[in-house]
């Protein structure tokens, strides 16, 4: 990645199919953890922008092979703008690496110092499902196993198929990749992860994760280290930067 900064700022579709039909808080707590050697930078990649200082879209949501995934392109262009990746002014004096999750305008935030953040949209839980206050990612993993929980098994016994994990990929509902947040040394069960409905983003559906469009949760993967401090707000000022 380049240290140029931005000048501006049953089968397995059976089973997808299933957990459309499945309660929000059967989803909680349902993802593994493993620690993860990737690197990472707050650095922005050079090609984020192109040469009139417009984002770069085509490229930041296109189709790509992420690992052994083929990780299909993302229409971004049927997404509210609002929702797309870009650099923002965000007053508050974070510390850089600092993850911002702002619900009520379904935003989440990474700090890069200097009253700067790159943003990003995400969807938000459900009525009921809500989850505000602090805590800390301490593990990130790529292509995540999703593992249902005892309970929905036991409501839903056909997915004892998947009771020691249903493996990454592209059917899976963590997306490409699942960023772990605990509090006070403890899980919270919560996470920050991709999707395969990259269309829920920007709304309150989830069952109190963070959800996030495949292409911005693997660049938010990359920048993040373990140990990042994060914030959940109902509400975060900020200010569109100048591009």
């Amino acid at each position: 990645m380049s240290k140029i900064l931005d000048p501006s700022g049953m089968s397995r579709r059976s089973f997808v199919a299933a957990l459309g039909m499945l309660p929000a808080s059967a989803l909680v707590a349902s993802c593994s953890s493993a620690t993860s050697g990737t690197s990472q930078t707050l650095a922005v990649s050079s090609g984020m922008v192109d040469a009139n200082g417009r984002y770069n879209y085509d490229q930041i949501y296109a189709a790509k092979m992420d690992g052994e995934v083929s990780l299909p392109a993302f229409d971004y262009r049927r997404m509210d703008p609002e929702y797309l990746r870009q650099w923002v002014s965000l007053p508050g004096n974070y510390k850089p690496g600092t993850l911002i999750v702002d619900t009520s305008k379904r935003h989440l935030y990474l700090a890069q110092g200097g009253d700067r953040a790159l943003r990003y949209g995400t969807a938000v839980g459900k009525e009921g499902f809500a989850w505000f206050g602090d805590a800390v990612m301490k593990w990130k993993q790529p292509w995540p196993t999703w593992t249902p929980p005892q309970e929905m098994i036991a409501r839903t016994p056909r997915l004892a198929e998947f009771e020691k994990g249903m493996p990454g990929g592209a059917d899976n509902p963590l997306g490409a990749r699942a960023l772990y947040l605990y509090k006070d040394g403890r899980d919270t069960l919560f996470r920050i992860h991709g999707t395969n409905r990259p269309h829920s983003i920007g709304k309150a559906a989830s069952s109190g994760c963070f959800r996030m469009i495949n292409q911005d949760v693997i660049d938010l993967y990359e920048r993040v280290p373990p140990g990042a401090e994060v914030y959940v707000r109902q509400t975060v000022k900020q200010r569109v930067a100048n591009r």
